[in-house]
Formats: structure tokens, C-alpha cells, sequence
């Protein structure tokens, strides 16, 4: 007779969409927290480590569900009381659901912190430009990037907002909030937008936490971007067919202490793409968004 086959080794731990190895869960206060371990670990021995998730023992389940509900219910909720409910604006009854896996172990599966890039300046100053350069520059290093692009955005999500300065700073508040659950997500998410007033652009830093709204503001003159005038907006203004475009017949507000400031260089030339992102992407890594 032969011999049976040795069984196959065991599989390493799945990786993730970047490459990263997932860690194993293990039970904690919450229900669940990531090893270190990288070996794969057997049923019995996930039945006897993890109550309340799949495997839990035969006949422990009402203990471990309970338990598990005890742990969630009596968790800490940042900013929000517990079992309380909320008006918030226009909303009522609303209450606030913590989950256990929360930005500190995202950020630790993607290796980088979430934040978001804020670029401001007028229309033709170059901030697509820059933040897809900026988008393909950390995407080559390794990072999960997202664009929001003032126009893409209108698309869809705010596709029911004129240009009225009232819409204007709903369009705004709109694209923070957004920014704000992708930079929570773990994603440096990357916002593009004229964002001409000082007020609208402070209330979406006022609600990111820990000095992660960093504003990147275009500082090229008026007539370069006129000159360039990539969608001819400019033209239209000048004829009078557009109202209340910025830098013609409505103002530019320009930020006051913004973290980044691009300029043109001497000689009147501007930076190219490459330049402009390489000196954010800087910013990022010395200032250790480029790691967990």
C-alpha cells in the first residue's frame, strides 16, 4: 500500500488589496483585535479563543451574544452620550452606532493615515493638474488615494446645486463631509475645488480631528490662469454669459495660514505637475501620513 500524502502546509494569511499581510483576529473588550501571529490558526482553537463569533461551543451562544452586547453597550463613544438620542440639525432621534473596528486599526491595514488634501485656488490654476499627479504619485509609492474633484462631483452627488453663493457653500459643506468619512476610512483623499470663501473652507477643518485637513492653496495670478482659461469660463465671464464667476465679478478669498503654498517660480514659470506633487507628497511623509 502507499503511503497517504502529506496534507498541504497551511496557507499564509490572506493579504490585502495592497499587498499588506491581514493579521488573525483575536477576542478583546471590544469582541475583536488584530494579532501579531501570522500563523493560521485551527477551528477548535478559534472556537476557544473567540465566543460569540462562528464556532462559538454548542449551548454557549445566548452567554457569548449577551456578553458581546455588554462589552459593545458599555464601550467608550466619543463625543456622543450613551443610549441617548440627538437632534442634529433637521435630523431627529437619530443616535450614534460606534463600531469596533474603527480609523486606528484601518489605518494599520493600510499602512498610512487618513487625512485630507485641500486645493484651493482659482479656476485654471492647475488643481485637477495636481491632484491626479498627486493621486499617481502616491499610488506608485503604495498609498490609497481618492480624488474628489469639484466638477466630477456635481455629476452626481451635488448635481442639484446652482452656483448661487447660497448652493455654493452647500457644495462645500457637502464635499467636507464626504472628505471627512474618507479620511476616517484610513484614504488620503485628495479634494480639488475653487472653494473661493475663507468661511466655507475653515468649517471643513474645523471638523477634521488632529491636524488632518491640510489646505494646499494655488497662488497663481489671475492672468496666468486667464491665459489659460481650459474650459474658456473666463471668456464667457469677460462677455458677461456667466455671473458670479470667481476672480471676475466675484471674489477669491485666499487662505491665511495655509499648510502648503505653490507659486510660480522665477521667471514667471510655474512648477510642473510632477514638482507640485512631489512637494506635497514631502509634506505627507515628513509630517508621517505616509505610515500608520
Amino acid at each position: 500500500m502507499f503511503a497517504p500524502a502529506p496534507p498541504p502546509p497551511s496557507p499564509l494569511p490572506p493579504t490585502s488589496n495592497l499587498g499588506f499581510r491581514r493579521d488573525v483576529v483575536f477576542p478583546d473588550r471590544w469582541g475583536w483585535r488584530s494579532s501579531r501571529s501570522c500563523t493560521r490558526l485551527e477551528p477548535a482553537r478559534l472556537r476557544s479563543l473567540a465566543p460569540g463569533i462562528d464556532g462559538v461551543a454548542p449551548g454557549d451562544e445566548p452567554r457569548a451574544a449577551a456578553e458581546s452586547a455588554k462589552q459593545f453597550r458599555d464601550s467608550p463613544v466619543p463625543g456622543a452620550p450613551h443610549n441617548v438620542l440627538s437632534t442634529v440639525g433637521k435630523s431627529t432621534n437619530i443616535l450614534w452606532h460606534e463600531c469596533p473596528v474603527g480609523k486606528i486599526e484601518r489605518q494599520k491595514l493600510l499602512g498610512q493615515r487618513g487625512c485630507v488634501v485641500w486645493i484651493t485656488g482659482l479656476s485654471g490654476s492647475g488643481k485637477s493638474t495636481l491632484a491626479c499627479a498627486l493621486s499617481r504619485e502616491l499610488h506608485y509609492r503604495g498609498y490609497l488615494t481618492y480624488v474628489l474633484d469639484g466638477d466630477n462631483i456635481r455629476h452626481g452627488l451635488n448635481r442639484d446645486l446652482s452656483f448661487k453663493e447660497q448652493d455654493r457653500a452647500e457644495n462645500i459643506r457637502r464635499i467636507g463631509e464626504v472628505a471627512k468619512l474618507f479620511s476616517d476610512a484610513g484614504v488620503i483623499c485628495i479634494a480639488s475645488l475653487i472653494s473661493p470663501y475663507r468661511k466655507e473652507r475653515d468649517a471643513c477643518r474645523a471638523i477634521m480631528p488632529d491636524s488632518t485637513f491640510i489646505e494646499v492653496f494655488l497662488d497663481i495670478p489671475l492672468e496666468i490662469c486667464e491665459a489659460r482659461d481650459p474650459k474658456g469660463l473666463y471668456k464667457l465671464a469677460r462677455a458677461g454669459k456667466i455671473k458670479g464667476f470667481t476672480g471676475i465679478d466675484d471674489p477669491y478669498e485666499p487662505p491665511l495660514n495655509p499648510e502648503i503654498v505653490i507659486q510660480q517660480q522665477k521667471g514667471g514659470n510655474c512648477p510642473t505637475p510632477k514638482a507640485m506633487a512631489k512637494e506635497v507628497a514631502s509634506y505627507l511623509d515628513n509630517n508621517g501620513f505616509l505610515k500608520a
